[in-house]
C-alpha cells in the first residue's frame, strides 16, 4: 500500500489558509519521496509567524494552492491512504483550500498518528514534538516537511511493531 504523510502550515485559523505543505510518500518500510512548497495564502496577515516562522514577505510572490495544485496531485499519485499527526486538522486544510478553489480531491482514509500514539505510546503528552522525542526522531517542528517526515517515521514505527494500524483510522 502507498501511504502518503501529509502535513500543512497555515497563515491564519481558515481552512483555506495553506502556506506550507509536505509531503512524504512510503510504501511498506521505504520512503519513496518528498515533497515541500510554500503556498501563498489568500490574505496577507500572517497570524502563525510566530509559530512556524513563514513570513508573508516569504509568501507573496509564491504561487496559490491552485497553481501549484497539478505539481502536488502529480506527487499524490498513487496514494491510497494519508497519514498526518493530529489528522483532522491536516484533513481540514486539505479539503478547505481545495474547496476554497473549486478543486475536487477525492476522499483518501486518513491515518492519525497523534490517535496511534493516545493508544499504543501512553506517554504524558502526544504532541508531535514529544512523541518524536520518546521515539528518538529528528524533528525540526513546524515546518511542514519535517513534521510529515517525522509523521511517517512514526507510523513506519508502529507498522514495525506490529501495532493495528486500523487503530489510527479517523471518519
Amino acid at each position: 500500500m502507498i501511504y502518503t504523510a501529509i502535513d500543512f502550515e497555515t497563515a491564519d485559523n481558515g481552512r483555506d489558509s495553506a502556506c506550507a505543505v509536505g509531503l512524504v510518500k512510503i510504501q511498506d518500510t521505504c520512503i519513496l519521496d518528498s515533497f515541500y512548497s510554500l503556498i501563498r495564502p489568500p490574505r496577507s496577515w500572517i497570524k502563525y509567524a510566530y509559530f512556524h516562522g513563514i513570513t508573508w514577505d516569504m509568501l507573496k510572490d509564491k504561487p496559490g494552492f491552485d497553481e501549484q495544485w497539478q505539481d502536488i496531485a502529480a506527487f499524490l499519485e498513487g496514494t491510497e491512504a494519508f497519514i498526518a499527526h493530529n489528522a483532522p486538522f491536516d484533513k481540514g486544510v486539505l479539503y478547505g483550500t481545495a474547496e476554497a478553489y473549486g478543486i475536487k480531491i477525492p476522499e483518501i482514509p486518513f491515518y492519525c498518528t497523534l490517535k496511534g500514539a493516545r493508544k499504543f505510546l501512553h506517554l504524558p503528552k502526544n504532541s508531535l514534538d514529544c512523541v518524536c522525542n520518546a521515539l528518538n526522531i529528528n524533528l525540526q517542528h513546524h515546518h511542514a516537511l519535517s513534521d510529515a517526515m517525522a509523521c511517517a517515521s512514526i507510523f513506519l514505527y508502529f507498522a514495525g511493531q506490529q501495532f493495528p494500524l486500523t487503530s489510527c483510522l479517523i471518519k
